[in-house]
This record gives C-alpha cells, sequence and structure tokens, in this order.
C-alpha cells in the first residue's frame, strides 16, 4: 500500500486503514508496541501533540515506513496549515 500523505489528518487516517487491512483492534497495535490504546486513538485521531517516536513505533508495528521526498503537485504549505 503506498498513500501519499501530506497532514497529520491523513496520517492518523492513513495508520488506521492499515490497522484496519491487517484486521488489527487498537488493543492489538498496542500489544505490538507497548503504547497506551488511548495514545493509538490519539494519534489516529490526528492529535497534534503525539511524538514522533510513536508515530515510528506505530509504523513499524504496521511494517510501514516513513519516505520523504520533493514535493509533486499539491497545496503549498501555507494552504495545508
Amino acid at each position: 500500500m503506498e498513500q501519499l500523505v501530506r497532514s497529520i489528518d491523513q496520517i492518523g487516517n492513513a495508520i488506521r486503514r492499515r490497522r484496519k487491512l491487517a484486521k488489527l483492534s487498537q488493543d492489538q497495535l498496542c500489544q505490538r508496541t507497548g503504547l497506551r490504546q488511548a495514545t493509538i486513538s490519539e494519534l489516529e485521531a490526528a492529535d497534534r501533540n503525539a511524538r514522533l517516536s510513536t508515530l515510528f513505533a506505530v509504523l513499524a508495528a504496521l511494517d510501514l515506513e516513513l519516505v520523504v521526498r520533493d514535493r509533486t503537485t499539491g497545496p503549498k504549505i501555507e494552504e495545508i496549515f
């Protein structure tokens, strides 16, 4: 699964979608990451206070990776925030 993500909301949605595709509950993902269920829920809900370490723990547990590259077409950063 490859998905372009340009906002916190989109990363939360992508994580939720991948978790559901893997047929994992939030509790099962907690067991894989060692995080609390509330933390998983906050990340999926695009909590702007989520830590990068939390994001990377969840990405690893879902067998995903983050790729940083030059932006293609799309909204300017000013239009997102």
